[in-house]
């Protein structure tokens, strides 16, 4: 895991930082219940059953050489992708006299959107073992009792680990591996590089030893995943190949054998796109092994983001051409395994991420940016649309916050939270109880900005953000009203009070470190750990402190007097005590947490600590290097598990 090997985490990190530069690319992206309309009120839960009528907006192929046709007539080109210890050694400080009372043990899962729909993720735990990915490899540890944590089995895959599912004595590994091979199973075969996505599921009941159980693959890049009941949803994306005038059909292969996906099956639109790509949904139960996959394919531009709730599966595509930004939505409606696609809309703008989207009811709600807040060309603006189930639009509140851009969204039953910036950060709550007609209830004007908001309750939000110097007047070198990297400081976490509407307050707040301190929680959630319960909340980070009062650099390597430390802070978190350091916690040594920040991107190394999760009143940290196990109250360090190599 050192040297040429970098964790998946890290490999996400890099794609979403530069997402926003990259016009064509395979890339990893990041799904609360639907409920149909039964009164007046949003989200009133009644049965809903999938109606083939509002399939709208795009229709199937009649032949391959319809396909063919339509790909090779097309006004644009087709959408092209890129993209130490001995091991398992246990170390103990006084854990053999270490126990949890019985009637405490629980223990911490995925941080997820939507209650019900569980997300891929690199570490997954079961409140007994901790399942590992990175790189190629699946580690399998035994966690509790931490006084026999170890490392159990280890399984190496020839592609990369996108992610894991655990459930029961289940556990499903999407891999994702670059392969050559012919094209065409019935036309004249050529060869060429795509990328597949593979689902394989292992029978775990004996820890140390799993037994595939099945496996299928799909063409195409990871895009994400969920597990709902027994059903894991895969969605990949890959090029709509043309070699020699003929189009590659997309390929499904399970038991060593492959068929292809057929146009009667593959959904289109006869609007043109700047882009074309073989977007596939598919879903396997992950308990009944003789049960065959289900898919739904579209061929459009190139997948970006999805939302998923229990009963829906959206997929976005954003398209540049035309000079105006628009973004389409579908449907695809999902039902114990079964797909079946429903409905295609459009908002104007882009969205920032998943939690620009949300279904309530009977509703979808997305929140999108127009333009750009820096540069040239249009001046950014926000709006919040809500479509129907046949996603047309429905209500509209447009025009928020001219010249910024959204930073970070939450939907939350019938409130959206939009945190915009330029050069404040502007909190905006909106109402959104009558889904024709959106409004802003009130907003909040302070330094800085949120990346990610998650809810404390129902009327308090958490924000992890950065903070900003407001003396620091870089806006005056470019253009008016600018703020540069240089006026940015250290993360931010807030603690907001929207209990008034109308009048929001950030009654907490922490700064740590100063300028080119980072966190993977403003571009992966998933490594955010809170449980309001415990009044815990983990939160991994870079820090850079900077010595030296000449703030105009952000980095050591320039100059600057300073340190850096890698690590996780451990907050108490409260509405009486607002936000109090517990402590912090670093696998790094020395001079480690030094030479690996300056050789790294966004801070990382291989002692960067990247998820955290709570069994029983055990901490545990994970790093490239080990799983740390910590007292929960205490924070004294229990003992650790090497995963050095």
């Amino acid at each position: 895991m050192k040297g040429g090997q970098m964790k998946t985490v890290l490999s996400l990190a890099m794609v979403l930082a530069v997402i926003a530069a990259v016009t064509v690319g395979c890339f990893a992206v990041s799904g609360s219940s639907i409920a149909e309309p039964a009164g007046d009120e949003v989200g009133t839960p009644v049965e809903w059953k999938p109606e083939p009528s509002l399939a709208g907006g795009l229709q199937l192929f009649s032949s391959y050489q319809e396909l063919n046709d339509f790909l090779n007539t097309a006004p644009s080109y087709p959408g092209y992708f890129y993209w130490g210890a001995e091991r398992g050694a246990l170390t103990l400080d006084g854990a053999s006299a270490f126990s949890v009372p019985e009637n405490e043990l629980n223990y911490s899962q995925t941080n997820i959107q939507v209650e019900g729909v569980d997300e891929a993720d690199i570490v997954k735990s079961d409140g007994q073992y901790i399942y590992l990915a990175t790189d190629n490899r699946l580690i399998i540890a035994g966690a509790y009792p931490p006084a026999k944590a170890r490392i159990v089995s280890e399984l190496e895959f020839e592609g990369n680990i996108d992610g894991l599912f655990v459930n029961g004595d289940r556990l499903v590994v999407l891999e994702s591996n670059w392969l050559t091979y012919a094209y065409g199973l019935e036309r004249e075969m050529s060869h060429g590089y795509m990328e597949k996505t593979s689902v394989r599921v292992y029978d775990v009941t004996d820890r140390e030893k799993p037994v595939l159980k099945r496996e299928m693959s799909v063409d195409g890049c990871y895009i994400s995943a969920r597990l709902i009941g027994d059903y894991v949803y895969l969605v990949a994306s890959g090029s709509a190949w043309i070699d020699g005038g003929n189009v590659s059909l997309p390929r499904i292969s399970s038991d060593n054998s492959a068929v292809e996906i057929q146009p009667s099956e593959i959904w289109h639109s006869e609007t043109p796109d700047n882009g074309y790509a073989f977007t596939t949904i598919v879903s396997v139960n992950m308990v009944n092994d003789d049960e065959e996959p289900v898919h739904e394919t579209l061929v459009l531009g190139s997948a970006s983001t999805i939302y998923v709730s229990p009963s829906n599966i959206y997929v976005t595509f954003t398209d540049w051409s035309g000079g105006s930004e628009m973004t389409s939505v579908h449907r695809i409606h999902i039902d114990e395994g079964r797909i079946e696609y429903h409905a295609t809309g459009e908002v104007p703008g882009r969205l920032l991420n998943q939690f620009s989207m949300d279904e309530q009811g009977e509703y979808f709600r997305v929140a999108t940016t127009i333009g750009y807040a820096w540069g040239g060309g249009t001046k950014s603006t926000s709006s919040v649309y809500v479509l129907d189930q046949s996603l047309d639009i429905y209500g509209r509140l447009e025009n928020l916050a001219p010249g910024e851009q959204i930073y970070s969204a939450r939907f939350l039953g019938g409130r959206c939270y939009l945190v915009t910036f330029k050069t404040v950060d502007p909190l905006f709550v909106i109402d959104l109880a009558n889904p024709g007609n959106p409004k802003v209830l009130g907003e909040l004007k302070i330094p800085g900005y949120s990346e990610y908001l998650h809810p404390y309750d129902e009327n308090h939000v958490i924000g992890v953000g950065k903070d900003v110097d407001e003396s620091i007047d870089a806006d005056k070198v470019h253009e008016d009203d600018a703020v540069y990297y240089t006026a940015v400081k250290g993360v931010k976490l807030s603690l907001f009070d929207v209990t008034d509407v109308s009048s929001p307050k950030e009654i907490a707040k922490y700064v740590i470190g100063d300028r080119g301190t980072e966190s993977p929680v403003m571009y992966d959630y998933k490594a955010f750990l809170f449980d309001r319960s415990k009044n815990l909340l983990v939160l991994p980070v870079s820090v850079v402190e900077i010595n030296s009062s000449d703030h105009s650099g952000d980095m050591l390597s320039w100059g600057y007097e300073g340190s850096w430390w890698q690590g996780a802070y451990v907050f108490d978190i409260s509405l009486e005590r607002g936000l109090e350091l517990k402590g912090r916690i670093t696998h790094c040594d020395g001079e480690d947490s030094v030479k690996g920040a300056y050789s790294s991107y966004y801070g990382y190394s291989y002692c960067s600590i990247e998820r955290s999760l709570y069994i029983g009143n055990v901490l545990y940290t994970i790093s490239d290097q080990k799983i740390g196990m910590n007292d929960l109250e205490t924070l004294e360090k229990i003992g650790e598990i090497s995963l050095a190599e």
